[in-house]
């Protein structure tokens, strides 16, 4: 079912009805590029062949989806480690940096991997690096490398080794997935013959909230994701929908029916007593924290359409902070809070947009007919939504100058995506830049 983002989209009913989905290869459609972008070449890493995932291929995906580099063809046989002696040849071919490595496996199964960074004009290294990986972890690994490849050379940090949540549908049954932030390695959270919606990840990204109609009723459940255990929190009587924990864990905004209308009311994240954060006659629904829990963004339809309005996060009196168009629902905060990522209604589509809450000023990312929940990646530069292609749901990521935008196809469909926090830094050696 298409969301009706009108005065019905704060009936919890009609914000997704799935359509029914298949697992599938994960493909990828990358569409423009960044303002500036860097050539590199990556090349095979010596010893890698006997991984049974190549570090490689993942890595120059990873640069390649990003929209940040052109990759430079560095053919199929590896480069030597010590690559300083080559750099002006590769220069010379366009390249501007090179990143080089090589493999040990040890007798556990486990691998010793090193990379090397390479300036080909300046003809010197950037970064030298060992890690370790089990054989089970290689992939993340390599999201984790490529991480350090982008951050080196465009100074903000990576999201290859984020994760991502999701809602997908195969049949009559709905589950709650997480997968890398390319879509790999999909693992099912939880399943039900029941809709689930609007996952939502803790800051530490160890719990996932969502809402369940397991119990023919809509109830927010927190989930523990490596304990594997999980617990209803809201199960009030009436609706209980749309969860954002607040930065510290402790708590979640979430969206009641105690008097009959939806309204924002903070709860205990282990469950608890629910503390109202403001009284009006409108609907209030769709909370967001601050990156600081100083204010909570949401929508509102008290002025007579649904836009987005801001209080401060124990209640108070609210702002409103949307005033282009007559339907923008959805806000999102950047990782800094200097900006709401959220969905208007333009000439009958509904699209993402960012709005500077400085200067107010809005920017429409997306040109779908069908662009929802918002979610921004933890570095601030991407932000995931769903879309729809062909009648059925896909995943979707764009540049926040809307430049970049990449489309993750499977069979089926996939909804309510949320984009989870970074990563526990990469544990590294330090290598010296004489090999």
């Amino acid at each position: 079912m298409r969301i009706d983002l009108s005065r019905a989209l704060f009936a919890l009913l009609s914000l997704t009805l799935l359509a029914g989905f298949a697992r599938a290869d994960v493909t990828f459609e990358i569409t423009g590029v960044g303002a500036r972008q860097f050539p590199i070449a990556v090349s095979a890493f010596t010893g890698e062949s006997g991984l049974k995932e190549p570090l490689t291929e993942v890595i120059r995906a990873d640069l390649e989806r990003s929209g940040r580099f052109k990759l430079v063809d560095s053919g199929s046989a590896p480069v030597a480690e010590n690559a300083m002696g080559e750099l002006a040849n590769w220069k010379s071919r366009g390249a501007d940096s090179l990143a080089t490595g090589s493999v040990r496996i040890e007798a556990d199964g486990s691998a010793a991997i090193r990379l090397r960074l390479y300036d080909a004009v300046n003809s010197r290294q950037l970064v030298g690096v060992e890690v370790r990986s089990r054989a089970s972890d290689l992939r993340r690994t390599a999201h984790q490398l490529a991480d350090l490849i982008y951050e080196t050379l465009t100074g903000d940090r990576g999201v290859f080794a984020t994760r991502i949540a999701f809602v997908l549908k195969q049949g009559a049954r709905y589950s709650l997935q997480v997968a890398d932030a390319d879509g790999h390695n999909p693992q099912t959270v939880m399943a039900s013959n029941e809709p689930i919606l609007s996952p939502t990840w803790s800051a530490d990204g160890g719990r996932l909230a969502y809402v369940s109609f397991e119990r023919k009723k809509p109830i927010v459940f927190v989930q523990d994701l490596y304990a594997g255990s999980r617990k209803p929190v809201a199960a009030f009587k009436g609706s209980n929908s749309a969860p954002a924990f607040s930065p510290d864990g402790r708590t979640l905004a979430v969206t009641l029916t105690l008097d009959g209308i939806s309204q924002l009311y903070r709860v205990p994240a282990g469950g608890g007593e629910a503390q109202r954060l403001m009284r009006t006659p409108a609907i209030d629904t769709e909370a967001s924290f601050s990156p600081d829990g100083s204010q909570i963004a949401f929508t509102s339809d008290r002025g007579g359409s649904p836009q987005i309005y801001l209080v401060g996060a124990g209640g108070g009196e609210a702002q409103r902070v949307s005033f282009e168009g007559n339907y923008n629902v959805s806000p999102q905060f950047s990782p800094d809070g200097k900006t709401l990522a959220f969905v208007r209604r333009e000439n009958g589509r509904f699209v993402v947009a960012t709005l500077d809450l400085a200067s107010r000023q809005t920017l429409t990312l997306t040109n779908g007919t069908y662009d929802e929940s918002p979610s921004f990646a933890p570095n601030g530069k991407l932000i995931l939504y769903a879309t729809e292609t062909g009648g059925r749901g896909t995943l979707a990521t764009v540049s926040i100058d809307g430049q970049v935008k990449q489309r993750l196809s499977v069979d089926g469909n996939a909804r309510e995506p949320a984009w989870g926090p970074f990563p526990a830094q990469l544990a590294v050696t330090r290598l010296s830049s004489n090999p």
